[in-house]
């Protein structure tokens, strides 16, 4: 860019992020329904297989072609397998252990592997700007989740749930590079989310039926409304959004949506789960918020 407004303030990556941020900050607490009384695996499953049908749809109503070609369907299974599997299968997991406050704080460090992973695979340079944003929020989310700790020592199953969070961060932020290398970018974006939801699904059945056994189907009408609210928003709006920004912004600031959905998924237990504001999580919050303006305020580096 030259000089002008960053490029975040522009409202065709302003109103994506701040969608997505919004709705998958509200997915959190959504999920904690989904594994009570259902094996987390078969939940996950669930939630893509309708997921699946659904993408393939946005991508033929857009006129988008399905045809990805031998790379394309090869990154759209290794996608698959890291996002949609890999991923999803060790939030939920996350969850059984920890609150979903504090697996909201761990994967809100995605922006460390996926600025690391950018620079190194893609070449995505990192400002002075950005790494300094980058200190102030990280050093906020360490105090999100000091606060959390304290609530919920770790130990025992809890330090597994953060295993389990960072097993996840370490997939997502593989997959969020991977689609965005010179394959990814050639491809119509819902289409290999399409054809990546697809094998994702399958290992999600085939890793369900492996660890929890045939296939668990609820008849909680509340539990289908929550599947159905995580596949369509949390899951076929959100995501061709959010792979788009990672485009636009790079692996690194487009990660910096997990810094405003740990604070939106806190405002929402704060009334619905009663968390609770120590000075600490207050302090934490400001500084992540801080840090999120500075590092998405940097510009571009000239070519």
């Amino acid at each position: 860019m030259n000089g002008g407004a960053p490029s975040f303030l522009r409202p065709a990556v302003f109103l994506p992020f701040a969608l997505v941020s919004l709705i998958w900050g509200s997915t959190w607490w959504v999920i904690t329904g989904q594994i009570d009384g259902v094996p987390a695996s078969w939940s996950v499953a669930w939630r893509f297989l309708l997921a699946t049908p659904a993408m393939f749809m946005v991508a033929l109503a857009m006129g988008k072609s399905l045809r990805l070609g031998r790379d394309g369907q090869m990154l759209a299974i290794l996608v698959g397998a890291a996002q949609f599997c890999g991923n999803y299968n060790f939030v939920y997991r996350a969850e059984l252990h920890l609150t979903s406050g504090i697996v909201a704080v761990m994967i809100a460090l995605l922006l460390v592997p996926n600025t690391v992973l950018a620079r190194i695979l893609l070449k995505q340079p990192v400002t002075p700007r950005f790494a300094a944003g980058s200190v102030i929020a990280i050093a906020g989310i360490l105090l999100l989740l000091l606060h959390e700790a304290r609530e919920a020592p770790l130990q025992g199953k809890v330090a597994l749930g953060v295993g389990f969070a960072l097993i996840a961060m370490l997939c997502a932020s593989v997959s969020n590079v991977m689609q965005a290398n010179e394959t990814g970018q050639r491809l119509p974006m819902v289409s290999l989310l399409a054809w990546a939801m697809l094998y994702g699904t399958a290992c999600d059945v085939a890793l369900a039926w492996i660890t929890a056994g045939p296939p668990v189907v609820p008849v909680s009408l509340g539990y289908w409304l929550g599947t159905g609210y995580l596949a369509l928003f949390g899951s076929v709006v959100t995501f061709p959004l959010y792979y788009t920004l990672i485009r636009q912004l790079g692996a690194g600031k487009a990660s910096y949506n997990g810094v405003v959905v740990v604070v939106i998924a806190m405002l929402l237990s704060t009334v619905l789960e009663g968390y609770r504001w120590t000075p600490v999580a207050i302090a934490g919050a400001v500084l992540a918020m801080a840090g999120l303006i500075v590092a998405l305020s940097a510009r571009r580096p000239a070519a």
